[in-house]
């Protein structure tokens, strides 16, 4: 193994044993605390609607056949408009589906920029390094490091939002190896939420943290991802959501 590999090794484990001993957590099968987090999300203005859940033999709670992203999907249709902040309706499904995981629907307060664990982890160092100012972040044990910000996809004058070269919706996310970014129309599992495997979603920065500006971070992040993905950064060509 060459030094450097052995570096980012070392970075990789030592900042990731520092985020979990200062992150919230709660086991998904813990009702308390899966109901306790749910609602912390919902009153920091997160909508949300419940999405399917791991079942035996890596399987999807839901019906069909060879689901290819197995309890990572809402479980209705009409998640966007299904999903919600109210207290009553959260504590509803919470307790009426004591397995569901819940997705959070993007765009409309909020934004995710959705980096590889690795390339995110060393993101994380330099913006902390720099004083800049980072929200809650997600782990996602399938190796993905997830950033919560302020939205940029529902400006108040429509004109000045349009589609980015980076959107990524829950059907592409296999073709953006790298940074996604889930702005309108997307959405993200919320933790504390359970995938095929025993691995799970969990906050690493939790809510507390207010939601920082995406812009703030993403320089940083796409040149961390870039690199995590053997390609060079291209900020020139991408077609970054920013107002005009």
């Amino acid at each position: 193994m060459s030094a450097e590999s052995e570096g980012r090794t070392g970075l990789r484990g030592k900042l990731s044993h520092w985020l979990h001993a200062r992150g919230p957590k709660a086991a998904a099968g813990d009702a308390g605390g899966r109901e306790a987090l749910l609602l912390a999300a919902a009153a920091a203005g997160l909508p949300l609607a419940p999405a399917a859940h791991p079942a035996a033999d890596y399987r999807c709670s839901c019906d069909r056949v060879g689901c290819p992203t197995p309890a990572r999907h809402p479980v209705s249709f009409a998640w966007q408009t299904q999903s919600t902040t109210d207290r009553t309706q959260i504590e509803r499904w919470a307790r009426h589906q004591p397995q569901a995981n819940f997705i959070t629907a993007t765009g409309m307060v909020h934004d995710v920029l959705d980096v590889p664990l690795e390339a995110g982890l060393e993101a994380l160092q330099r913006l902390l390094a720099d004083g800049i100012e980072v929200g809650p972040v997600a782990e996602s044990d399938d190796g993905r490091l997830l950033f919560f910000t302020l939205t940029r996809g529902t400006p108040e004058d429509e004109d000045e939002w349009w589609p980015c070269e980076l959107d990524c919706h829950p059907e592409t996310a296999d073709e953006h190896p790298g940074l996604r970014w889930h702005c309108r129309g997307s959405y993200v599992l919320i933790p504390p939420a359970r995938l095929p495997g025993d691995q799970a979603v969990h906050w690493v920065r939790g809510l507390e943290h207010p939601l920082p500006d995406p812009l703030s971070l993403l320089e940083v992040l796409t040149d961390c991802s870039a690199r995590h993905v053997g390609e060079e950064p291209d900020h020139e060509s991408a077609a970054w959501p920013v107002r005009r």
